[in-house]
């Protein structure tokens, strides 16, 4: 089988590729988001941009910030699992809906704020692709607000394509797809959009511009993970270290109390009384009488 070198998970392309077709964009997220295409009257793309400082910075996220019918929809797609997802996810979400207040309005004019992650790792004890979450009452289950909404989408879980119509099957496995062949079967099932997509998809990579960007990517994703590398490396190191002192600490005070121990045995040996050997030692007198009773 013929592996893709970038699929539609690579960050780079993912971006490139939905901010330059909008109208590819507006049907993945109508389809993510469990809508109606027709019911979207209002579509923005808020970060559009892609300055090649950023590119090369490390830890810069990709993700592509929407308003959909007057609520903020944050779009990302992740692929490895680096630890407390689910919290960065939260935090991705208090950043957007805390930066949405206008100055001098209340709260009640806060947008609906809605997380969208793609993740190509399990994340979720269940069978389901597909999971969402909104803060309910532990007992009631009584919505708090609707204002929060978190989507999850976990590729490793998805089944095989068997329904042209099922179209959130169908954009998710074209993210999940890994070779050429499998794009090849979505494409064969003539769903236009599906089509288009594959179409965009090969258009952008062929593009000198997506090589530069994906170069400065690439390099920047290398940073990342030396530098994680690094941080791991450095914590093992002093974690060594630490345990090697606090190793010869323990050895010198257990020599120490072994040398006291000896020097009261020989002391009790030679008839000296245990108030004077307590004394001399420094040991406690029921420490030298237990010495004692054990001669």
């Amino acid at each position: 089988m013929s592996k893709l070198q970038y699929t539609f998970k690579t960050d780079t392309l993912f971006k490139m590729l939905f901010v330059q077709y909008p109208e590819l964009l507006k049907k993945l997220v109508a389809a993510l988001l469990g809508i109606p295409l027709e019911s979207i009257e209002q579509f923005t793309i808020r970060n559009p941009e892609m300055p090649p400082d950023n590119l090369g910075d490390k830890f810069c996220r990709l993700d592509i910030n929407m308003t959909v019918n007057g609520q903020r929809v944050d779009l990302e797609v992740q692929v490895g699992n680096e630890g407390d997802y689910p919290e960065r996810v939260l935090f991705y979400w208090a950043r957007e809906f805390s930066s949405a207040l206008p100055k001098g309005q209340g709260y009640g004019t806060l947008p609906r704020t809605v997380v969208i992650s793609i993740i190509d790792f399990v994340l979720f004890d269940c069978e389901e692709y597909q999971s969402f979450f909104q803060p309910l009452e532990v007992e009631r289950h009584t919505l708090l607000s609707d204002k929060m909404g978190l989507h999850f989408f976990e590729l490793p879980k998805l089944p095989e394509v068997g329904d042209e119509k099922d179209t959130l099957l169908l954009w998710l496995s074209l993210f999940k797809a890994e070779t050429e062949e499998e794009l090849t079967k979505i494409d064969e099932m003539e769903v236009p959009e599906m089509s288009q997509a594959i179409n965009a998809y090969y258009t952008i990579t062929a593009s000198s511009e997506f090589r530069e960007k994906e170069r400065l990517r690439a390099k920047a994703r290398h940073d990342e993970a030396q530098a994680l590398y690094n941080a791991r490396r450095k914590g093992q190191e002093e974690g060594r270290a630490e345990g090697e002192a606090k190793g010869r600490v323990e050895g010198e005070a257990k020599g120490r109390a072994e040398g006291k121990l000896e020097i009261a045995r020989n002391l009790l040996e030679m008839g000296l009384p245990p108030t004077q050997v307590a004394a001399a030692t420094g040991l406690s007198c029921e420490e030298i009488e237990q010495l004692r009773s054990s001669l």
